[in-house]
């Protein structure tokens, strides 16, 4: 399957890309890429290090001619998201993608495809093997655990790189120059309750909300999809309010970066309320599927008689969770108000487990301001202690602010307008890239982002277009031919 990858052009790129997709590498659990990325260095006879964290870092000398001009810092992530369908049996820790080819996409079979940011790594590799591409000195930065915590960038201490000029290439669109992103915050509510007896005469339902698009929660949360999570909570808030309806298990969403598509619950209510209970779900299953229906058409909701659980949630904690996710904010909270379209402040309601007498909820607050994330995240955090639960804040990171007057800017967008008919989107970004941390050590370095086009990010959707991947490459070379020279 992958051989089909493997003879799409350009061959170096996307067989650097078939190299890296064999190798399982889920964030946090980078031990095996890192070994590969190590070895791959060493094979190659170039300057390999591994620092304390884990970040590879592979130094190439300037080609004949091009001694003078300044040193650039590559730089990509090696961990992926790993997300997959109900249906697929994968496993990320021990297979490598299955990828294919479907008319202009390459994508992968179930899962998460890994371009973001494996087509970054594999430019990389493919620029430190070639022995015929013009570059200035470089250095290969390899970052680790960039999906989960940006534990990589924020580890790589001061004086490790030695370069004037950063391109990171972990950008999803290939008309696009990247020149700031979103800072983030992890929130994590939870709380115990005690579990209580099934209430005699009662039925117990399994309720699942699936088929939704989900995506990336920087990058995708301006499309108003939604989220299973909150649409769940709809669901059960109603039941709870209408019916007495008692919760005995919640299991939904996964990743912090990723919209969550799919949620299940286990509930129960009185027999004699079967009818009226079913009746009202299925009119809000109808109002949902009404409201989403143009923006997610394979959106599912179903309800159906279950084996009945040994334990439903203690009530008044119930309804205190309900109430709590009910208020919490989700999706775009705050636009931009100096760069149109931009999405400034967010917040991904990302995971719900209830269980065992634990409450768990995970959310990514996102913003290129930092006194509005503080704000968003106060509000969620007041919200869901309100309801009894310990919050921890944890995995902060800083935005990227734009420099317009920023000398690689000024070569990157030349250089696009020479080479394509239209101009380049620069532009900031809602997703949290390595750049604002990376900048804090290394504040001098002249930082851009670029990339090939991905849709469908951190989701089973996830698709890299070759025409795309094609017109980047070019673009790259061109990039590192027309460096500046040193001062």
């Amino acid at each position: 399957m992958n051989e089909e990858i493997r003879a799409l052009e350009p061959k170096s790129l996307w067989n650097k890309f078939a190299d890296l997709n064999a190798v399982p590498r889920p964030s946090k659990k980078e031990e095996r890429v890192i070994e590969f990325m190590k070895a791959f260095g060493n094979k190659l006879g170039l300057e390999t290090e591994v620092d304390e964290v884990g970040n590879v870092i592979i130094r190439k000398p300037a080609t004949p001619g091009m001694e003078d001009k300044k040193m650039v810092v590559l730089q990509s992530h090696l961990d992926m998201v790993h997300q997959k369908n109900n249906d697929s049996n994968f496993d990320f820790e021990n297979q490598g993608i299955e990828m294919f080819v479907d008319g202009d996409w390459v994508k992968a079979k179930g899962t998460t495809l890994g371009a973001d940011n494996g087509l970054g790594v594999a430019t990389m590799m493919a620029i430190l093997e070639s022995n015929e591409i013009e570059h200035p000195a470089l250095e290969a930065l390899f970052t680790i655990d960039e999906e989960t915590g940006m534990t990589g960038a924020m580890g790589l201490k001061p004086g490790v790189l030695k370069g004037d000029i950063l391109l990171n290439l972990d950008t999803e669109e290939d008309n696009e120059i990247g020149i700031g992103c979103a800072g983030g915050v992890d929130i994590t509510a939870s709380r115990t309750y005690k579990e209580e007896s099934v209430p005699a005469d009662s039925l117990a339902y399994q309720v699942v909300v699936k088929g939704l698009q989900g995506g990336h929660s920087g990058m995708d949360i301006i499309k108003g999809l939604g989220n299973a999570n909150k649409l769940m909570n709809r669901i059960l808030f109603n039941g709870y309010e209408n019916f007495g309806m008692r919760i005995a298990s919640i299991n939904g969403g996964g990743l912090r970066n990723a919209i969550p598509r799919e949620s299940e619950a286990v509930v129960v209510v009185e027999k004699i309320q079967k009818e009226d209970f079913t009746a009202q779900v299925g009119k809000i299953i109808q109002e949902i599927q009404q409201e989403f229906k143009s923006l997610e058409p394979k959106l599912h909701i179903e309800i159906s008689e279950t084996e009945a659980p040994e334990k439903v949630m203690e009530l008044g904690v119930q309804e205190l969770l309900l109430k709590a996710l009910y208020a919490i904010p989700n999706g775009v909270y705050r636009m931009s108000p100096d760069i149109d379209g931009l999405v400034e402040t967010s917040n991904n309601v990302a995971r719900v487990t209830v269980k065992n007498g634990k409450i768990e909820v995970l959310c990514l607050t996102r913003s290129s301001v930092e006194s509005s994330k503080t704000d968003l995240t106060n509000s969620i955090r007041a919200g869901f202690e309100l309801a009894g639960c310990e919050v921890e804040l944890s995995g902060t990171y800083p935005g990227w602010a734009p420099n317009m007057d920023s000398p690689i800017l000024k070569v990157l967008d030349e250089l696009y307008q020479k080479m394509n008919p239209d101009k380049p989107d620069i532009a900031a970004c809602h997703a949290g890239l390595e750049c604002g941390i990376l900048g804090k050590n290394y504040p001098e370095i002249d930082m851009i982002s670029f990339g090939p086009t991905i849709r469908g990010a951190h989701s089973p959707d996830e698709r890299a277009s070759i025409s795309s991947a094609q017109k980047y490459w070019k673009f790259v070379l061109e990039v590192l031919k027309n460096i500046p020279q040193k001062k």
